[in-house]
Parts: C-alpha cells; structure tokens; sequence
C-alpha cells in the first residue's frame, strides 16, 4: 500500500470518515443481524443481489493471490536475516580487469538495500515482456506461506488471552523501536516535513482518491466478506457501534503514527543518497582536475559542480544531480517500504541481525493475520454453495490453496513485483470499491435505512444519528461512485504504466503496460463484477432460481475455522446436524425476528 504524504493523507482521511467507517458498520451490522456469511446476507436481502457476494469472493480471491507473495517475500527476508553482517548491508564485490575488488556496478549505483530487493531477492526482469524464468527460491517460500496459510485456516488458532495481547503489542513496540531511532536520524526531519507538506496538485488525480480508498478498505478489511461473516459470529447483543468508533480510532491513529516512523526513516534514506551522491560527484570532479581533493568545502565543491555544468560536462563525466527534495519524491512506496527502506535502516541499528528477525517475524504476524482474514472471507462463501456443501472442509479449504498457490508462480517470476502491482492496481481496487458500492446501495436502499437503523438501535441501544444517515445514504455513494467514474475515465485517457528496474542505471523507470497485459486487467475487473450482472438477469428472468439451501451453508459456515468456535461461545454447533434440510421454500427466510438464540431453530424453518 502507499505511504502517507501531503497528497495521500487528506484523501485517506475523508475516505476514512465519509466512506471507510460507515460502511464498516453496515458490513458487521448487516452480519450480526442476519447471522449469514456474505453470500447468505446479499441473497437474503434481495435474491437479485446475490451475485454481490460472488464477486466479492472473486475479488478476494485476486487480493489472496498476490497477498501471500508478500508473506512469501517476508520469509525469504527472514531467512537471510539469521546472518552477520546482513546480506544487504554492504555491495558485493568483483573483480575488475585484474586490479583490484569494486563493488557491483548495478549496486553501485543505487544502494545496498535496492541491490538485494530487485537483484538477489527477486532476479528482477527488465519489464513485463521480458519475465525470466521462475526462480527457485521465490517458489520454495511461496509454497511455505501457502502451507502455513493451509494449517493455520484448516485448525484454527487456539490461544490464550495473554498471547492474544503479546500478539497485538509486539507491533506496537517493535514499530516505537523504530520510532526511536528513526527521529534521531539525520534527514529526519526532512522527511517528516515532507509527510505534511501537502501537494495541491495531486489531488486532482483520481488514482491518488482510489488509493485512499482501497487503502481504507485493506486497513479495515472492507468489500472482502470476512467483515460480514465475523459480524455473524458476534453475539446478537454484541455493541458493534462502540467496536466500529473504537476500531476506527485505533486504526487511524496507528495509521499515522506508523507514517510519522516510516517518512523520519524515508528522510534518513534520502539524506543518504544525497551524501552519497556528492561523494559520487567530488570523485569525479577530483578525477577531472576540478577539485585539488574530495575532502572540500560545500562551497568549493558546489562552485566546481557549477563550472562543470556550465563547461557541459554532466554527462560526459557521469554528474548526477544531488537533490534532497527530489530524493524524497522520488522515496520508494509500497513494497519498496518494507524491504529497501527498512532494510536499511535496521542496518544502521546495533546488533542489526536480531532487529531484522524480530521486524521481519512483526510483518509475518500482521501478513498471515490479515491473509486468514481474507482467505476466511472467500472460504466462507464458497462454504456457502450448495455445490461445496458435502466436501469436507480440510479438503476443500486444501483445495483452495493448491489452486492459490500454482496461480500464484506467476509472482515467482522474474516480472513478479510487476504482476503484483497490476493485481494490486486493478483487482484490488476497483473492484473492491464497485463491490462497496452495491453493498451501501443494497442495505440503504433495498433493505432499508430505516430497517437497518432499527436493527442497529435493537441489538446495540444507540440509534444511528445524522452522520451515519448522511454518510449511509448519499455521502457514501456519491462519493465511491466519482471515484469509480473518475478513475476509470483516467486510465482510458492516460495508459497505465508501472515502475520497472532498470539494471544499467540502478534506478526505476516509468514504463507502459503492454496491451496484453492491460487485456489481462480488463478480464479480471471484468471476472470480479459481472456475477452482479449475471445473477441479476437470471433471476430476474427467472432463468436462476433462489437457492435458500444457501442458509444451511451459512450454519455450517460456522464451524469453518476452529477459532470461530470461541465467538460463538453461547451456541451449541451440535445441534444443527439434527435439524431437518427439506423445509425451505423459494421465497427466503423472513429475517426481521432473527435476534437472540432463537436464530437456530428460525434459519431452517422458514
């Protein structure tokens, strides 16, 4: 995901309060209240609307894919990790004509931090046309997070409330470590300025309100289904207003705070590029008889580099331009955070090989947290279909991952991080808002706000007031569907392009997707929306029928994952394999009285 900077952090804040916590409320609302997974709750509110959960579990299914490859990059990180020095802390070296031992030229030129991410790690292809082999290493890890993925959904996690609270305060403090020693950094300040100096200009483009969207969507888990089904697990008593407002709060704050640690470090990385850059610079100078040594004032060293440039010797004498601002600009996003930034800052700590393996152990916590969240989100759909039902879980689950993780050798390729990004940049997003869309369209205005609200005032005792009103019924909305409308105008007028390494100069380059590729992203946006369509038309001209055998799969959904188990703590599982499955019938279930324990006996008897 991107970082916070002037241009992000306002478009993520009003996604946030205008879209990302009202919709989380009627994501958890509309699942507590129904007691249904995502298929179940969408089917239930109108069987037109059933294709909702269908592209949702597609969309979900996009995000797994290529989530799980940054776990698998985690463990590729943490296995390298158990070393001193670390492996990224210094260039390799070659000979050269017989002389002597130079670093590598590609690291040379960019650092020792990108050489290992784009070189050794991912053996990084030159652009999409051109993806390599699969490599060996990358495919080795990938099929360790797939399994691990496997285990853990299949048994669930038992654990006691003492490790659920180390679990949720190791990242805490492993990201105040960093804290610590990024604002005592220099350039630090840099940095931080930068974060909240806001860039007008940018927010005219509407990818930068997508982003803020879908990063909004990712931090709460939004469009996905799990949201839906843990609101099912809750009791139906369960206060979700108060878990929404104290969710939302922590989330944001922890948003930011994490964004003040990662630009203090940001401004460090880019402080040291530009050191490293007049070095680069005097020892040129000092080789064309501009300087009488390297060891120079910045006065006399930046009134030579001016009488180069005026002479037109930039590029013959390989001059580059040392600048601060266009470091910070030019900071690496996304992956590039975790993996060159990071990286070389925990360089700079004492002791760096134990801080890499507690960071790179922080980063699996929170990756396989958020991939079970996910894969529980698809997994309980499919759970869902009549067609699923009689498989057993382990198998189909197993199922799930095998398919996940030979679809996924795509990312172990050479092109991989250029595959992520296009899965990320159009599967990920616009999907993901499309799905939201519908989903507040559908409560609001299918359902019924006024429904909803007295569901929400019914289970929890406090009535939604004017900003949840507002926000649900027209804020919302509007605002999800500009940002659909914009963005994809702006990706037909501007070709997409994605950012490629380039070897000879150790930098990345902008580059344009290939049309094939951009036929690819089509197809996927394409396989994530028109089960909508689909589903409607066929019900709605009665080519489909209302499958309401959907809501024994909703029950046995329940026992999916063993950690769920724990939720559902007042219900005995026992007693819906008794219950009779023959007396459903076409119209669905009335679920306006479906509050308290006696929603096991009144699903099934509708």
């Amino acid at each position: 995901m991107n970082y916070f900077c002037g241009a992000f952090l306002i478009p993520y804040l009003v996604m946030l309060i205008l879209e990302g916590i009202p919709l989380f409320l009627v994501e958890l609302g509309i699942g507590q209240r129904m007691r249904m997974g995502s298929l179940g709750v969408w089917n239930t509110i109108h069987p037109w609307l059933g294709g909702i959960g269908i592209s949702s579990c597609i969309v979900t299914f996009f995000v797994a894919l290529y989530y799980n490859v940054i776990i698998t990059w985690c463990f590729y990180y943490l296995f390298n990790s158990f070393q001193s020095p670390l492996p990224w802390a210094e260039c390799p070296l070659v000979m050269e004509n017989g002389t002597g031992m130079v670093p590598v030229e590609e690291c040379d030129l960019s650092s020792e931090t990108a050489y290992f991410w784009y070189r050794t790690t991912l053996d990084v292809a030159p652009s999409m046309e051109e993806p390599g082999g699969l490599k060996w290493w990358i495919v080795l890890c990938l099929l360790l997070a797939w399994i691990t993925v496997y285990f853990i959904v299949m048994k669930g996690i038992q654990s006691s409330g003492k490790v659920v609270y180390f679990t949720s305060l190791f990242p805490y403090i492993v990201l105040t470590i960093f804290f610590v020693r990024g604002i005592t950094l220099p350039g630090a300040g840099a940095g931080l300025i930068h974060m909240y100096t806001p860039k007008v200009e940018k927010l005219a483009d509407p990818t930068v309100w997508l982003d803020a969207a879908t990063q909004v969507f990712y931090s709460f888990g939004l469009a996905f289904g799990t949201l839906v089904a843990f609101g099912s697990y809750n009791p139906p008593n369960n206060n979700c207003v108060r878990d929404v407002i104290l969710v939302s709060i922590t989330n944001a704050l922890t948003a930011i705070y994490a964004s003040v640690v990662i630009f203090a470090i940001l401004g460090f990385k880019a402080m040291s590029n530009v050191i490293k850059c007049d070095e680069h610079n005097k020892a040129r100078l000092f080789h064309h008889n501009f300087l009488n040594s390297t060891q120079v004032s910045t006065e006399v060293y930046e009134a030579a580099f001016a009488s180069a440039v005026q002479a037109n010797y930039t590029q013959e004498w390989g001059l580059k331009e040392c600048s601060l601002q266009k470091e910070l600009d030019q900071a690496a996003e996304g992956t590039g955070l975790a993996f060159i930034v990071f990286t070389q800052a925990i360089v700079e700590l004492p002791g760096a090989p134990f801080w890499a393996v507690i960071f790179f152990l922080m980063l699996l916590a929170l990756g396989l947290g958020s991939q079970i969240g996910i894969l529980e989100g698809m997994l309980c759909t499919i759970f869902e279909l009549e067609v699923f039902r009689k498989i057993r879980k382990e198998f189909l689950t197993g199922g799930v991952c095998v398919i996940c993780f030979f679809v996924g050798l795509i990312f172990a390729t050479g092109a991989g991080e250029y595959w992520l990004k296009l899965f990320d940049s159009f599967a990920g997003t616009i999907g993901l808002v499309f799905v939201a869309l519908l989903e507040m369209v559908a409560v609001m205005y299918v359902y019924g706000h006024k429904k909803f609200t007295q569901d929400i005032e019914d289970m929890t005792g406090i009535r939604p007031g004017w900003y949840w009103q507002i926000t649900w019924r027209f804020l919302g909305p509007a605002i999800m569907t500009c940002i659909l409308v914009s963005s994809i105008v702006f990706r037909i007028l501007h070709k997409p392009t994605y950012q490629a390494w380039n070897a000879e100069e150790g930098k990345i380059e902008e580059l344009e997707y290939p049309d094939w590729v951009l036929v690819i992203a089509t197809l996927m946006i394409k396989a994530g929306t028109l089960p909508i369509l689909l589903v409607f038309l066929l019900r709605r001209f009665q080519c489909l029928k209302f499958d309401t055998s959907i809501h024994q799969g909703a029950i046995r959904r329940i026992d999916t994952t063993a950690s769920t188990k724990e939720m559902m703590g007042d219900v005995d599982l026992d007693e819906y394999h008794d219950l009779p499955t023959d007396d459903f019938q076409d119209d669905g279930p009335d679920t306006s009285h479906r509050i308290g324990k006696t929603f096991k006996m009144e699903v099934l008897d509708c």
